[in-house]
């Protein structure tokens, strides 16, 4: 075993907390839904109990309508914000009971993660008896995507705030900004304590982050409302490309459990999902997938590490997987570049330190690997692995990294978050694949 991988399972160790795992220790001090599904993917491989707790904790916060909340407050903390106080969760009817929570959601990994586990697993029956007790539950976040968030029934969900994206400060909201004017909210804000304010959001994206939570708390986060009223309301090819994986994944788990009532269902999601994708959100000219402002009724024309994530999920045909992955080679893949940037960095737009604005993540480049293998593009998918795993060895197991090479030989090309929880447990999971 490596040092690297040691070093990682001993980060996912020291951000444990019972029941569940933390981003990282200060910064971001709760449970939050992708992370915990991505984290639970390196648990498997060294502790299949660790895992699956994680997927039990994340589901019992499950609300009365099927919407799984991006932030679970487990916990009393001054060292976020906005906390509980701030998101109010309990405005909605339906709510859970037991968790403070925010009323937000995040990109639908819990699916595919139910795979992944079961892919890992040493014991598959045991493993597969823990799946038929929880994937029930992963269908019902499913079921409330397309019954709550598809107005117009094409198949494709959308996210009511950047927060639901996960990819939080990305310039591709710029646009949308530029349509808002937020009040000046006072408040203090506790994630530039613990990292550098320049890699941060700015205080005015915070208001119109807060402004579009205070529209949907005036009417309960009901999602009617918030489909009529938010001025954010975007169908996202990462949120979208991860719920058709998730439901790949589910119908691949009801027949091995010989359930086969909600197959179907399923199915005819998956049809209409991917039609729907591969219309609306390929822009010819970009030559890759993008957003689609669905209140201003336009298409979003930028590349980010978000338009090569449908790979992940097969949705591309193979001439169009391989078009596209020639567009990133050449916008991302420069002899200086590590891939893949979170933003492109041809862009005038592009901060390679500032958070989604222009640096790597570990989990998106996970994505991308197993995208690329997917497809049998294997020489960029080693491309992807060994940049990966030597911006890790480089730095530390931090929340993004330097996309630009020459920066990575202080070893401080690590921003964010250090020790952070899938960094590490994707690291891991790379290095057994």
């Amino acid at each position: 075993m490596s040092e690297l991988y040691k070093k990682a399972i001993e980060v996912l160790e020291n951000n444990w907390r019972g029941r569940f795992s933390i981003p990282c220790a200060k910064l971001y001090p709760f449970q939050w839904f992708w992370d915990s599904g991505l984290i639970a993917i390196g648990l498997a491989h060294f502790d299949m109990e660790k895992a699956e707790t994680e997927i039990k904790t994340l589901l019992d916060s499950q609300w009365g309508n099927g919407f799984i909340p991006h932030i679970i407050f487990h916990s009393e903390s001054d060292s976020y914000f906005p906390g509980p106080d701030f998101h109010r969760s309990d405005l909605h009817p339906q709510s859970s009971k037991k968790y403070n929570s925010t009323g937000m959601t995040q990109p639908p990994v819990t699916g595919f993660v139910l795979e992944e586990i079961y892919r890992i697993s040493k014991d598959k029956k045991a493993t597969l008896k823990f799946i038929e007790s929880t994937i029930d539950k992963v269908f019902f976040n499913h079921q409330y995507f397309y019954n709550n968030r598809d107005p117009h029934n094409e198949g494709l969900v959308y996210i009511y705030h950047n927060w639901e994206s996960g990819t939080d400060n990305s310039p591709i909201w710029d646009d949308i900004w530029d349509t808002m004017n937020p009040p000046e909210y006072t408040f203090e804000r506790r994630d530039t304590t613990h990292v550098d304010p320049s890699q941060r959001p700015s205080k005015r994206e915070y208001d119109h982050y807060l402004y579009i939570i205070d529209i949907a708390k005036e009417h309960n986060y009901s999602d009617a409302k918030i489909a009529e009223l938010s001025p954010f309301l975007v169908q996202d090819p990462l949120f979208n490309a991860m719920l058709i994986k998730s439901n790949e994944s589910l119908i691949y788990l009801y027949e091995k459990l010989g359930k086969h009532e909600k197959v179907s269902q399923l199915k005819k999601w998956q049809e209409k999902s991917i039609q729907s994708f591969n219309s609306k959100l390929f822009d010819e000219e970009i030559g890759a997938y993008v957003h689609y402002d669905l209140r201003n009724e336009r298409p979003l024309q930028f590349l980010s590490s978000s338009s090569f994530s449908p790979l992940f999920a097969g949705i591309p045909d193979e001439e169009r997987a391989n078009a596209m992955v020639e567009v990133m080679l050449k916008k991302f893949g420069g002899e200086h570049q590590y891939l893949c940037a979170s933003f492109d960095p041809t862009s005038e737009r592009f901060n390679p330190k500032k958070y989604w604005r222009g640096p790597v993540w570990i989990n998106l480049n996970w994505m991308l690997y197993n995208g690329l293998k997917k497809y049998e593009i294997n020489d960029i998918a080693q491309r992807v692995k060994q940049d990966t795993i030597d911006m890790l060895q480089n730095n530390g197991f931090y929340e993004y990294f330097d996309s630009r090479k020459e920066m990575h030989n202080n070893g401080k090309a690590g921003y964010g978050g250090n020790n952070f929880s899938w960094s590490a447990a994707l690291l891991i999971d790379l290095l057994e694949g």
